[in-house]
């Protein structure tokens, strides 16, 4: 095999992981969000009391 095969080989490798990668782009000034972000799952926690044991803490103070 040619040294230069090798080069073109790899350069086709290198090319075809930055395609497949799908990372954010810059593009014109924008940040444009990767292929994949329909897919991803969303996680939201709905903001809570600090105390979680509310219903004990109640009853303690009833005592």
């Amino acid at each position: 095999m040619r040294p230069l095969h090798g080069w073109i080989i790899g350069l086709c490798l290198v090319a075809l992981v930055c395609l497949a990668s799908g990372c954010q782009s810059h593009i014109g000034g924008q940040t444009l969000p990767s292929g994949y972000y329909l897919d991803d799952d969303v996680q939201y926690f709905a903001p809570s009391s600090l105390n979680t044991l509310e219903n004990e803490t109640v009853k303690l103070q009833a005592k």
